[in-house]
């Protein structure tokens, strides 16, 4: 496994506390796939994203991107923000200006980037995000799903690597959810790495090929969804749960099951149980 980018032994406190924000955290988001992040509130999660884009400066410990380790210089960091992109909870936190077409292009233009350019990609990447018949629309007369689609178009427009989401489906109804959903797997089928901060375990089982758990600060499991749900008395120890789908599987007889590896989506779990009916 390859990382894209690599964290060792990052340590952090919030300035004016002596609290550990961060306690020792190593781990390694691997290129080309889709890690999802998972861990109860205050466990580390925003706070890693913030060091991810050089925001915050960890005490000690270290971060590498592709291996090099990170250059908190100006023009290094500008160039780190541009290849790592950082989609927050609240859109209200990233959307700035009044139409969808003036953010993303707000976005581009502190890039430096020729206007000629700026109008291309904007008008590409809000048709991509299905967004174009809103691109003059005030903002604040948008849902929060399309608040957020405008959020991600804004970091997508930048064309980073790595795209980084903190809790990208909260508060969003099941249709927004979906319709969101498919965009990351459209995304990450253009080549982008993907890693989700969820609370929504049943989110990440069925969407990631990477997990990570956090716990007070650190990185205390990491696996394929299988290796690290395998664990149930640790996942119930940290007080969090099991995902429904893989619950109701180890439920079933252990006759039935035998030989065969736990569905990771509903429609699998359908067909299987059409398959033996």
């Amino acid at each position: 496994m390859k990382p894209i980018l690599e964290v060792q032994d990052l340590t952090y406190a919030y300035p004016g506390t002596s609290h550990l924000a961060l306690q020792g955290m190593t781990l390694r988001i691997p290129a080309g796939k889709k890690t999802a992040i998972c861990g109860q509130n205050g466990s580390g999660k925003s706070t890693f994203f913030l060091h991810a884009i050089g925001i915050h400066r960890p005490k000690s410990g270290a971060l590498h991107w592709k291996g090099a380790p990170y250059s908190y210089q100006h023009k290094e960091l500008a160039k780190l923000r541009q290849n790592i992109g950082l989609v927050f909870q609240d859109p209200e936190q990233q959307l700035i200006l009044h139409t969808p077409y003036e953010d993303v292009s707000y976005g581009l233009r502190n890039a430096k980037l020729p206007e000629p350019e700026i109008r291309s990609r904007t008008e590409s990447i809000l048709e991509q995000m299905g967004l174009a018949h809103l691109a003059h629309t005030p903002l604040h007369h948008l849902s929060l799903g399309q608040k957020k689609r405008v959020s991600l178009a804004g970091v997508l427009a930048l064309q980073p690597e790595l795209l980084l989401l903190d809790e990208p489906t909260a508060f969003l109804d099941r249709r927004s959810e979906h319709q969101l959903v498919d965009e990351l797997e459209r995304i990450h089928q253009q080549g982008i790495t993907l890693v989700m901060a969820t609370h929504d375990l049943n989110l990440a089982y069925a969407w990631a090929d990477w997990i990570l758990v956090f716990d007070r600060g650190t990185c205390v499991m990491e696996g394929t969804p299988e290796e690290v749900f395998h664990e149930v008395e640790k996942i119930e120890a940290l007080g969090l749960e099991m995902p429904m789908l893989l619950d109701i599987w180890q439920a079933l007889p252990a006759a039935w099951r035998a030989g065969q590896r736990p569905p990771r989506d509903v429609a699998s779990f359908k067909a299987w149980i059409k398959s033996h009916s």
